[in-house]
């Protein structure tokens, strides 16, 4: 269960100093539904800062001033707070004293891997879909940025209350199927590939592999000897996909099969839904959707006048499957060459009756450059094309690679430089949040060494006063904030952005408050406020980092 975070405590201080003006009359009803709290760059102006009397002002009919005056009168003298001020045209900057501020590192410590968890999207039901492809090779690069960044929003949807199947579309149903098992077939029996068939090491690898586990396979007869390589070479394909995914560290709840709506009727029953509602319609012989009512650029044709369906037909029934499995919110991950499917998809979401501002999120992926001794990195020596997972894992390892794949917004194209990310300095900047998380480590080692009393009924929070003390304090507040924006917004980079500035602000501390005593010097209650200061920073950067998929080492 998530505890209510420092800012969510004064929110409720705020809201609740507004309830009282209202019945004393001072002030005017409705009470606001949400109290948005900032942290101000420059902290002479406070802690935090609200313009909630801005925003409630002008209902009541008087001036914004005059309205923050009344809140900052209700909340002068209320525990913990040392100064409330009037800023600019109504903004009240609050200013917590020393040890009220210090008592997050109470809240972190009991909290533990709990802390900076929400319930912004409780009872929120999401289908997170972030890998689609085709099981006739590798998964390559394009793949690997959204195996890395869907699972970490996965990893912050749930974070925040929300909950989350991680599917995997399974594209096994099509042409690209049958020259995939041509190819294999074909390898095997001595023979040139098809033409536009699957090149590469691995069509060998997978050859071999499936005439050992098929005995006999060469002696069937020709179509079903093909059918048999196909499907023998499915599996195999699709376990290696499976196994890459799970080494690095990006997991899946369902592996759903196109073939499957196919098989089940689930295209039939989508397009009758559909023409239930009253957006289906023929046409030159083949069954289209109206998608033009919702914003597309054209309708789409659903089945060809030659009663061949569309992947667009697989598409729509596959968005209406999902949600008559309950979910409430489908989000799709494309690659950089699916623009086109935004507005097609919102549109299927329309014409099959919901809200496409809300039951359906796409996000699009840009391309991953890879920079290595200058060069870029474009051929694989398994696939013979666009570099592999597998490939860029055995170069940086799986921290490295999830990481810098995280940090960047995905709407961006990016470069990797294979070169940095095998330094171990501040460059890095995986290496940069991990050391930051080891540092600490090693100084709660040293401190147990010293019998150094780290329980948290030796804590004084009013030993914590340092300006640096209470920069960290301020950062290490706004991890539960963090992992709410992220969320809301789908966008995990942020959680990386806010542990290098953790990082940042951590060694700034360290650098200027002796957290060890020097020599004979004795062990005193600021140590041990400082040392718990450093055991809730280490939770929080391994809270944050277990978001990413990424280890936090005790050692480097």
């Amino acid at each position: 269960m998530s505890m209510p975070s420092q800012i969510e405590q004064l929110e409720a201080i705020i809201k609740e100093a507004i309830s009282r003006g209202i019945q004393a009359k001072s002030l005017s009803g409705p009470l606001p539904d949400s109290i948005k709290l900032e942290r101000p760059k420059d902290r002479t102006h406070g802690d935090y800062a609200t313009s909630i009397a801005l925003q409630i002002s002008k209902p009541m009919g008087k001036n914004p001033r005059e309205v923050a005056q009344i809140i900052a009168d209700l909340l002068t003298g209320i525990e913990g707070m040392s100064k409330v001020e009037i800023a600019g045209p109504g903004f009240i900057n609050l200013t917590l004293n020393r040890a009220s501020q210090a008592q997050l590192v109470e809240t972190i410590v009991a909290a533990k891997d709990v802390f900076g968890k929400g319930t912004s999207l409780a009872g929120i039901k999401i289908n997170l879909e972030f890998i689609s492809a085709n099981p006739t090779g590798p998964l390559h690069l394009g793949h690997t940025r959204w195996a890395a960044v869907g699972d970490s929003l996965g990893r912050v949807l749930t974070a925040a209350g929300a909950q989350v199947t991680r599917e995997f579309y399974i594209n096994d149903r099509g042409n690209q199927m049958d020259l995939f098992g041509q190819s294999v077939e074909a390898v095997a029996l001595g023979q040139a590939v098809p033409e536009n068939g699957y090149q590469g090491d691995y069509i060998k690898d997978l050859a071999v592999e499936v005439v050992k586990d098929n005995p006999g396979i060469k002696d069937l007869a020709p179509h079903e000897r093909t059918q048999t390589f196909r499907e023998a070479a499915y599996k195999v394909q699709l376990k290696d996909q499976q196994r890459v995914l799970e080494t690095f560290n990006t997991h899946f709840d369902v592996w759903f099969s196109e073939r499957s709506l196919h098989d089940q009727g689930a295209v039939e029953h989508g397009v009758e839904k559909l023409r239930k509602q009253g957006h289906v319609f023929e046409s030159e012989g083949a069954i289209w959707l109206r998608t033009t009512d919702f914003g597309d650029d054209k309708d789409r044709v659903i089945t060809k006048a030659n009663g061949e369906l569309t992947y667009f037909a697989s598409d729509t029934a596959y968005y209406i499957n999902k949600r008559e499995r309950g979910f409430d919110i489908c989000i799709y991950m494309l690659g950089a060459d699916h623009h086109g499917y935004i507005n097609r998809l919102r549109a299927t979401a329309a014409c099959a009756g919901d809200n496409p501002d809300y039951n359906i999120d796409v996000l699009i992926g840009q391309l991953v450059k890879i920079m290595e001794g200058g060069q870029e990195v474009k051929l694989s020596k398994r696939a013979g094309t666009i570099i592999t997972l597998d490939e860029l894992v055995e170069k940086v390892g799986v921290d490295a690679a999830r990481y810098t794949l995280i940090r960047y917004p995905v709407d961006t194209p990016m470069v990797m430089d294979i070169d940095v990310l095998k330094r171990n300095t501040n460059e890095n900047p995986v290496y940069y949040v991990q050391y930051a998380h080891a540092r600490i480590a090693a100084v709660l080692r040293n401190a147990a060494e010293l019998g150094a009393p780290m329980e948290l009924k030796n804590f004084d929070p009013t030993q914590l006063t340092h300006d640096r003390e209470n920069e960290l304090l301020g950062a290490l507040a706004e991890f539960p904030r963090v992992i709410e924006s992220a969320a809301e917004l789908r966008e995990p980079h942020r959680v990386a952005r806010y542990l290098e500035e953790l990082a940042g602000t951590y060694h700034g501390f360290y650098n200027d408050c002796r957290v060890l005593p020097m020599g004979e010097e004795k062990l005193t209650a600021i140590h041990t406020a400082r040392l718990l200061l450093c055991t809730a920073t280490k939770q929080v950067l391994k809270n944050g980092l277990d978001l990413l998929g990424v280890s936090a080492p005790e050692r480097m």
